[in-house]
């Protein structure tokens, strides 16, 4: 059974494969179009940032940050501060750059 199992398993990796178009590539009649695409109402809407990158990397900074500066006693408090204030700050900062830029 073994052998059967694995016989199928090389035939199907060795079999060319044909990647399957994305729903949006199909052309003008779809939505989503790159960094543009139209709403229900036919409005054109821009992809954008949600700033997840800045979130995560705003909060790593805040929290060494926050234990760095409460020194005194125990530094939980100055931690986790520290993670709130640099995740929202490193939010804002991930969503707002780059939004200068017109999109076409």
């Amino acid at each position: 059974m073994r052998k059967v199992t694995l016989a199928v398993l090389a035939a199907t990796m060795a079999m060319p494969v044909m990647p399957a178009a994305p729903a949006f590539a199909r052309g003008d009649d779809g939505y989503y179009h790159g960094r543009t695409w139209r709403d229900s109402q036919g409005r054109v809407r821009c992809k954008r940032k949600n700033g997840t990158t800045g979130l995560i990397v705003g909060g790593a900074a805040g929290a060494l940050a926050g234990r760095a500066i409460d020194t005194r006693g125990e530094r939980t408090t100055g931690t986790v501060l520290g993670a709130v204030a640099g995740a929202l700050a490193g939010r804002e900062i991930d969503r707002n750059r780059g939004s200068r830029a017109r999109c076409r």
